[in-house]
């Protein structure tokens, strides 16, 4: 079974095909799920939470583009809308000039504990800093999602770029460091 087939199996509300979907997509959005969350049990939770909201909008594709970026757009919004009711993204601006830009060197950290240090980013800087530099979004386009201003996009994604050179910097000097 193709998967467009699948796909109008799922709209159908086959039980047996959104398992297969699932099965399919899952280990894709959980990965996007950990860029946004906290630790793996909230990314866990984020991507079952992201499922059944997939699954209640899916017939809402429409066949036009790639369906798995659709629902990396659906799950990415859900984890947003969660934190953003949290209130987290509330937090008009900060004394960071937009302009600083921040040079991390990842050449030889394991990819690991970088994925460590953007969980242990503080909530809004974790969200921004995946946004843009790992999914490529603009400032603007954050700033539209979140609920915040463009310039506050690029203070807190200076910020993020801070907060891990200096983690980085400490683990190749052999000191630990708490995000700020």
């Amino acid at each position: 079974m193709g998967l467009d087939q699948l796909i109008k199996d799922c709209q159908q509300n086959s039980i047996k095909a959104q398992e297969q979907l699932y099965r399919l997509l899952a280990p894709k959005l959980f990965a996007v799920c950990l860029k946004y969350s906290r630790n793996r049990e909230d990314a866990e939770d984020n991507l079952q939470d992201g499922f059944l909201l997939l699954f209640s909008k899916i017939g809402q594709f429409k066949f036009q583009g790639s369906f798995e970026g659709w629902a990396k757009r659906v799950m990415v919004n859900h984890v947003l809308q969660k934190y953003r009711t949290k209130g987290i993204f509330e937090i008009v601006s900060e004394n960071m000039p937009e302009e600083a830009e921040v040079e991390i060197e990842t050449e030889d950290v394991p990819m690991d504990f970088l994925v460590q240090i953007i969980q242990e980013l503080p909530d809004r800087y974790r969200m921004v800093f995946s946004l843009y530099v790992i999914d490529g979004y603009s400032h603007k386009e954050i700033a539209d999602m979140m609920g915040i201003t463009d310039g506050t996009s690029k203070s807190n994604l200076a910020r993020a770029r801070m907060i891990l050179k200096e983690k980085i910097e400490a683990r190749q000097q052999g000191k630990s460091i708490n995000a700020k």
